[in-house]
């Protein structure tokens, strides 16, 4: 078998896989699927139209929550075509730059919902330090200087996901283990060497990683700044400013760590088990961010029931 010189592709496609043991059902295991989508997808679309419309919502802490929602909708859609192929349709058939295409969007989305948290748990700190001071600090301008910063970073920082894997040699092994691509798992199928590649994925979890710490170290400079605070009522008041925020982090980094630590110590985990996490992975924190924060926070929840004409 001759390799293809443009790709050092010896695999034409390779398979993704669905739940182990629930072939027979994965046409209605993809019912849910499909829900969880729709409402991701109408949720965060909702989200970035009444920021986009209503002046009032032109403010800093709504601007990240914006780019939240474009994450969340990349992660979505970036995701959904080979999920919805795979459970509905038993196509589990992808070819190898669609796949490569496909790693470099998804880890591209969450370096960037991972930025997003970061900033926001900034914006917080900022806001709860010194309110007097906020918008004159965060003006817009910083605001979209931030947010293009954060773009051009995840952008660069997964751009060479796709041209390494592109240049490993796949000859043997073609099954991925999820129902979408991801960077390790694809590297794992090479058949050359990939010690590059490894250190590289190393690399980028270790930002993401880094990403969490700073935002943890934010929240007890937060608690600090809240516990200086007099009075009980306005103590509450602060904190109740982070709650959306917190259960966003808590949403996207809880199951990334349980993934990690499934994929590290579990020496006899079920595989169906490790594929259901890497799927909730994806698709719960876009399902619950619109909802999240359209409970908690009451100008967004005002504002799109003022668009169905409730009061």
């Amino acid at each position: 078998m001759h390799i293809i010189n443009s790709s050092n592709t010896e695999i034409p496609t390779f398979f993704l896989i669905g739940i182990p043991g629930l072939e027979h059902a994965h046409v209605w295991i993809s019912i849910p699927i499909c829900l969880m989508y729709l409402v991701a997808i109408l949720g965060n679309c909702g989200i970035l139209f009444v920021i986009r419309t209503e002046p009032s919502l032109h403010a800093p802490m709504y601007y990240f929550l914006s780019m939240l929602a474009i994450s969340d909708l990349g992660l979505s859609l970036s995701s959904l075509p080979t999920m919805l192929r795979t459970f509905a349709f038993n196509a589990t058939g992808i070819s190898p730059d669609a796949c490569f295409a496909q790693e470099f969007l998804i880890h591209g989305f969450m370096d960037m919902e991972s930025s997003v948290l970061l900033v926001m748990s900034f914006d917080r700190f900022l806001a709860i330090r010194n309110p007097l001071r906020y918008s004159s600090i965060l003006t817009n301008a910083r605001v979209a200087k931030l947010c293009l910063v954060f773009f051009l970073k995840s952008l660069l920082l997964v751009l060479p996901f796709p041209f390494a894997l592109k240049s490993l040699t796949y000859c043997k092994k073609h099954l991925l283990s999820h129902s979408y691509c991801l960077h390790q798992d694809v590297m794992n199928l090479a058949c050359s060497d990939n010690t590059i590649d490894f250190f590289y994925g190393f690399f980028v979890a270790l930002c993401m990683m880094l990403d969490s710490v700073f935002i943890a170290v934010s929240y007890v400079f937060i608690l600090k700044t809240v516990m200086g605070i007099g009075s009980h009522k306005e103590r509450l008041k602060a904190l109740n400013t982070c709650v959306s925020h917190i259960c966003a982090v808590l949403i996207f980094y809880v199951p990334i760590t349980a993934l990690a630590f499934m994929h590290r110590f579990g020496k006899h985990k079920s595989q169906s088990a490790t594929i259901l996490a890497a799927d909730i992975f994806l698709l719960v924190p876009p399902l619950m961010n619109p909802i999240v924060y359209c409970v908690k926070t009451r100008q967004i929840r005002e504002k799109i029931l003022g668009k169905f004409g409730i009061k």
